[in-house]
């Protein structure tokens, strides 16, 4: 999607609708702030529709507030069975609380962040959903934005609802401040986010069908399969696990997408895997060849593309910086403080090891010949890389003189990337993000299917994916939530917001016990975040309640 990818949404629906009237285009009529009034017909409910993805898109690209933080992104990993932090951790106030729990309070910037981000998500979605029918328009491209929106909304509040339980609730657009807001119940979020996805899978078109105003495919737009994902996810929260298989089934047996099992894309003459191709830059879009890829987050590389992802700010969050995702900081290690180490693209481009594998994951979790453990998915050895250096070509070995604390340390290839227009090969990631793919919808049915006590479907689901990955079968009598959980990190590692996994099945502290690492006071609190303090006392008029603990 060659678009600007982090203007706020109202600048632009304003600037598109602006350029895009019939006649007069040059007589600017300037709209106050953030009003319906720009809404009047089916481009510029396109161009909001392109406003909510770039909200959307915010989470990602998040890098920095004024206290210079890196630690987003990090915040959803480490603390937790898979990550722990390798980065001076002690100054960076987003994963501090995440690794010594104890300093997890209501003024928690992580939690203030994606409380703001849902809301301001939410508040957009509300203004599409709101104006729509009273725009002439047939009815269905009314119905197809609205369930894009309501998509959004619904997605927004499932962020919600599993970080912090009941939360407000507001269907209409927020156009002056309000301070009388109150929590409504679990169950009542959920009915609207229920509602919200029904509608959505109802109206939205299948993966196949998806447009742009051109006409042609723009895959990155809504589709009906990624509304059932959710909906399946969401059912599993609510406990309705019927359901959420029967939503899993219909991706699964949509025939829109299918597993990667054989090499593709632009290395397929090059040493890897079918697992590892779907993670190369080129090869995760649709249009690319991964017909694994339900939902896509497309990115453009400003260094090739005009209007691509960039640094920025935004007026809807002043005091932030937004940039491209920092995932590949987070995840590859400084390998090229390394002395004979130099930055590569097949070491994946310039990290600064925020944080690294648990041992867990690097000694436990996979079998030897399970593919996604695979050379070419997670990286153990290294090779002195600098033509200069007297030991070019061989292997690192841990020991006097090699760093590995961030330097020499295994880490997950998933986030690799390199751009040789930037300097040092780029900051960002210019890699597009992989929401969600057709293996996580088989972890789902999975994770349904064991809670309707059906063991023997759950281990044939599963089996389903280690066939794939060429580890063993496994029997009815193996299933457990934890080994769900740990085929989850097997095959999502480095995708999932493993943190909201953990708190939507509750599974963290028992979860990080044994496994985790450098992790300090974790409780069964911390099963929610704190409701953000600041929006407590903004909140004047009515009674914001707290969670309990905090």
């Amino acid at each position: 999607m060659k678009k600007q990818f982090l203007l706020p949404a109202v600048m632009i629906i304003t600037v598109v609708t602006i350029i895009s009237c019939k006649k007069d285009f040059l007589d600017e009529t300037v709209e106050s702030n953030y009003t319906l009034g720009t809404l009047t017909d089916s481009l510029s409910f396109e161009s909001a529709i392109a406003g909510i993805q770039v909200q959307y898109g915010l989470w990602h690209t998040l890098q920095q507030d004024n206290v210079t933080s890196q630690g987003w992104l990090a915040a959803w990993q480490v603390g937790t069975d898979v990550a722990y932090n390798k980065s001076v951790a002690d100054i960076d106030p987003y994963m501090v609380p995440y690794i010594n729990y104890e300093k997890l309070t209501a003024s928690d910037p992580v939690a203030l962040f994606a409380w703001k981000w849902a809301y301001n998500l939410i508040n957009n979605c509300n203004i599409v959903i709101s104006k729509v029918d009273q725009v002439p328009m047939g009815l269905s491209n009314k119905n197809s934005i609205k369930a894009e929106a309501s998509f959004y909304r619904a997605f927004a509040y499932h962020t919600l609802a599993t970080l912090f339980g009941g939360v407000p609730i507001t269907t209409e657009p927020t156009t002056e401040p309000k301070t009388d807001f109150v929590r409504a119940p679990l169950t009542e979020v959920d009915q609207l986010i229920i509602s919200d996805l029904t509608f959505a899978k109802t109206n939205l078109p299948s993966i196949g069908n998806v447009k742009s105003n051109a006409g042609g495919k723009l895959y990155a737009r809504a589709n009906k399969a990624m509304a059932s994902q959710l909906l399946a996810e969401v059912y599993l929260r609510t406990g309705e696990y019927a359901k959420a298989e029967q939503e899993a089934d219909a991706v699964i047996n949509s025939g829109d997408f299918s597993l990667t099992t054989s090499r593709y894309g632009i290395k397929v003459n090059q040493p890897g895997d079918p697992f590892s191709d779907m993670f190369i830059y080129g090869n995760q879009r649709r249009s690319q060849g991964n017909k694994e890829a339900i939902w896509v987050h497309e990115l453009e590389n400003p260094n090739t593309v005009i209007g691509g992802l960039g640094p920025a700010s935004s007026s809807l969050f002043p005091g932030y910086i937004f940039a491209g995702p920092q995932h590949r900081r987070v995840w590859v290690p400084r390998y090229y403080n390394q002395k004979g180490m130099v930055i590569a693209d097949t070491l994946g481009g310039r990290g600064i090891a925020r944080m690294a594998l648990t041992y867990f994951v690097i000694h436990q979790l996979y079998e030897p010949d399970d593919m996604r453990n695979s050379q070419y998915n997670i990286r153990r050895k290294f090779y002195y890389n600098d033509p200069t250096n007297a030991n070019y070509g061989k292997e690192v070995i841990p020991g006097a003189g090699v760093d590995t604390n961030t330097a020499i340390v295994p880490y997950t290839t998933k986030w690799n990337a390199y751009d040789p227009n930037a300097a040092l090969g780029g900051t960002n990631s210019i890699k597009d993000i992989i929401v969600m793919r057709l293996g996580e919808t088989y972890l789902l049915k999975a994770e349904a299917q064991f809670k309707q006590g059906n063991s023997a479907g759950a281990a044939a689901t599963l089996n389903i994916l280690r066939a794939r990955a060429h580890a063993s079968l496994i029997a009815a009598s193996q299933v457990s939530m934890d080994f769900i959980l740990d085929e989850r990190a097997r095959e999502l590692l480095a995708e999932e917001n493993r943190r909201m996994t953990l708190m939507r099945t509750k599974t963290l502290v028992e979860r990080a016990a044994g496994r985790g690492l450098k992790i300090t006071g974790l409780a069964s609190k911390h099963l929610l975040l704190p409701i953000p303090i600041s929006e407590i006392q903004l909140n004047k008029d009515a009674l914001l309640e707290q969670n309990p603990g905090y």
